[in-house]
């Protein structure tokens, strides 16, 4: 974000999808087709007014994104449709297409994986280099990124706590990977599991996921840059990777562009489906940031630890994960034990007043009456992982992209 804003005047909103071929499903690292100017030549990022269209890690990732900030998702919505159908026509000509989800459901990163090899590669390699990229939790995961803007240390402070108390209830709202290698992983977030592992070999760089109580920017420089800075030295030795790059916390401090990027919502079906997920998220945590019902004393008190066991409950078991610590539910006034479904639900409805949430909570309520997506594949296949029908549900998926409509299951 160029300029400084305030707390809640705009979203930054990222979304990646899987470049996959029209009749097999199976992935097309063809990103450069639709990153390819009139000019003939290939791009990193092309501007499409409201929106943009960029590279990632790999090849058959292709994210678009809004165009810097803004304040209006319906608008946004509309437009990523459009693109949607614009990089489709595109793909069409190679028999490929869009898909969705957080998670390829039979891709081998082992046999299939390919490096962006245009702008920027020479990141992508130092990546690989040092961790090996070649797995799952680099080359087969697709994310939202949700980026909220503050101005300074004070709004940062109050943002920061907000997002860190609340972020462990993400994916019983929004996992959506729950098939890998062709098989359920007992994981309806399994992007998540690997998320936190694939960079265990410096714990620096990913911590527990749900960041540490930090409050100011020169602690978080002490505390996250300054040691990830330290820890990449004697594996760098190019000095091509920065610690703005390599901090892989859940949510993430961006004091260059003044905003926290929220990195563990699983990519949904559609842009509906995400777009409702960001106005959700960003109102409750706008409702904690100014203290509506949860004070910040209340909300920075909760040990990292203990989030983190919360967030690994919710990606294990999604919305059928159990909330039983007293403390917790006693800090968001619930009075006993709830399932992840229904702590959302109970969000929607406290905050069912909210104007910005207006236009989607029919969506919301359509997607908590049928569970997060990663619940909707798991019952749609009805234990029946073979590829025709791992084809046959995801294509539907495909089809729930191309029209911008929620992947629905009876």
């Amino acid at each position: 974000m160029s300029k400084r804003l305030h707390l809640f005047e705009a979203y930054g909103v990222e979304l990646e999808y899987m470049i996959v071929d029209k009749d097999t499903l199976d992935i097309r690292p063809i990103a450069e087709v639709p990153l390819t100017n009139a000019d003939g030549e290939i791009e990193g990022e092309m501007e499409h007014g409201m929106t943009a269209w960029s590279n990632e890690l790999v090849s058959h990732v292709l994210e678009m994104k809004s165009n810097g900030p803004t304040a209006d998702l319906v608008a946004l919505r509309s437009k990523l449709q459009q693109d949607i159908s614009a990089v489709n026509d595109v793909l069409a000509k190679e028999n490929a297409m869009l898909l969705s989800t957080a998670a390829h459901p039979w891709m081998n990163p082992s046999k299939e994986t390919k490096l962006w090899e245009h702008e920027s590669q020479e990141i992508y390699h130092a990546y690989d280099r040092i961790f090996g990229c070649k797995g799952h939790g680099w080359s087969n995961l697709q994310s939202t990124h949700i980026n909220l803007p503050f101005y300074d240390d004070e709004e940062f402070s109050k943002l920061h706590t907000a997002i860190r108390f609340m972020m462990p209830m993400i994916p019983a709202l929004t996992a959506s990977s729950p098939v890998l290698d062709g098989k359920f992983t007992g994981y309806f977030d399994k992007r998540l599991y690997y998320y936190e592992k694939n960079q265990s070999k410096i714990p620096i760089l990913t911590g527990k996921v749900v960041p540490e109580r930090l409050f100011t920017r020169h602690g978080y420089q002490k505390n996250v840059y300054d040691k990830i800075a330290a820890a990449i030295k004697p594996f760098d030795t190019d000095d091509i990777l920065k610690p703005v790059w390599l901090n892989s916390r859940g949510a993430m401090a961006r004091f260059d562009r003044g905003a926290i990027e929220i990195r563990i919502v699983d990519i949904q079906e559609a842009p509906v489906a995400d777009l409702a997920i960001v106005a959700l998220i960003t109102e409750l945590v706008k409702s904690l940031v100014k203290e509506q019902w949860v004070s910040f004393q209340v909300q920075q008190s909760f040990e990292t630890e203990f989030l983190h066991d919360v967030l690994m409950g919710t990606a294990k078991h999604a919305g059928q994960y159990e909330l039983t610590d007293q403390d917790y539910l006693r800090a968001w006034e619930i009075d006993s034990p709830i399932s992840g479904r229904a702590f959302w639900q109970y969000i929607l409805e406290k905050l069912a007043d909210r104007k910005s949430l207006q236009e989607w909570t029919p969506v919301l309520n359509q997607m908590l009456s049928q569970g997060t997506l990663a619940e909707r594949i798991i019952r749609a296949l009805d234990g029946n992982y073979s590829k025709e029908n791992l084809q046959r549900i995801y294509t539907h998926i495909a089809k729930s992209l191309a029209s911008d409509q929620l992947y629905l299951v009876e």
